[in-house]
């Protein structure tokens, strides 16, 4: 039987704009996959942003719907196109000009795992391929253009926060060029995808709460942030990558002994940024 594809926590007074989602949380492995899998329950658990969902769960608390996937980014990639389709891994599909995300196994029915580790020994089905995306792609993507729609209507905008982790030696190489290393990556796909001023509002909010914040390097945004990010029609989408040193031990993938402290932060963090839609509601009752 199936997973459910994701989990929406709606708040009880829905009076925010904004929408917090976590499309790289899941982690309802099915067991045909842990079967087919040549990886272990640990290793194929290492493109998770593990505990995501749980740092960012209180945003229903402030006016903010949250949208969270169930199953895994290994199992299929929410943050990936639908027709970003794997010619090594998948059978029938032909190869379609140069993807470096789909040739470094990183397309939406993924083939590799964190540091390029295979998760099968061979090909998979066109048939479960399509399955993975009728069954887990688009009933999300569908809710999620759904909830933004209806921000839009009632608030006169909508401000996605794709939320996501970051392997710790993605910011090491800033840190060696003298800069401070980066806890938080906001990326806005320099400034396609969202007005200056909520993305301002967003690293205002992360920054007072004493995280070092940077924007779009080296995490621009992908495929949400470029698909949902319409300033020009009220729709804003900024991605959000936390260093997962912070809050977890990324070898064994538990919390680590500050999780705790990280997760109360992050409560005020969320608490500001939702007060961004909040502070629309007037205008949008006119």
């Amino acid at each position: 039987m199936s997973q459910p594809a994701f989990e929406v926590s709606y708040p009880e007074k829905p009076n925010s704009c904004v929408v917090f989602a976590s499309p790289h949380s899941g982690r309802n492995y099915p067991w045909s996959m842990l079967r087919a899998s040549v990886l272990d329950e640990l290793a194929i658990r290492s493109s998770e942003d593990a505990f995501v969902d749980q740092l960012f769960d209180c945003a229903p608390q402030f006016g903010a719907t949250f949208l969270k996937a169930g199953a895994p980014r290994a199992f299929v990639d929410l943050n990936r196109s639908s027709d970003e389709l794997d010619p090594a891994l998948i059978e029938g599909v032909r190869r379609r000009g140069h993807n470096p995300r789909v040739a470094s196994g990183l397309g939406v029915i993924p083939r590799v795992v964190a540091n390029g580790r295979a998760i099968y020994s061979g090909k998979i089905s066109m048939l479960e391929a399509k399955r993975r995306l009728d069954q887990y792609w688009h009933p999300y993507h569908d809710t999620l253009q759904g909830l933004l729609d209806e921000a839009l209507r009632h608030h006169g905008q909508a401000v996605l926060i794709d939320c996501h982790s970051m392997p710790h030696e993605a910011v090491q190489g800033i840190a060696r060029s003298g800069a401070k290393r980066p806890e938080i990556v906001l990326g806005d796909r320099f400034g396609a995808a969202a007005g200056g001023d909520i993305v301002d509002r967003v690293e205002a909010a992360f920054a007072a709460a004493g995280f070092v914040v940077t924007r779009n390097a080296p995490f621009a945004g992908a495929y949400v942030a470029q698909a949902y990010g319409r300033p020009s029609r009220g729709q804003h989408a900024i991605q959000v990558e936390i260093d997962r040193a912070i809050y977890m031990d990324e070898g064994r993938i538990r919390r680590s002994s500050r999780f705790a402290e990280v997760q109360r932060t992050l409560k005020g963090v969320i608490a500001e940024i939702a007060q961004i839609g909040q502070e629309r509601m007037p205008l949008a009752a006119e």
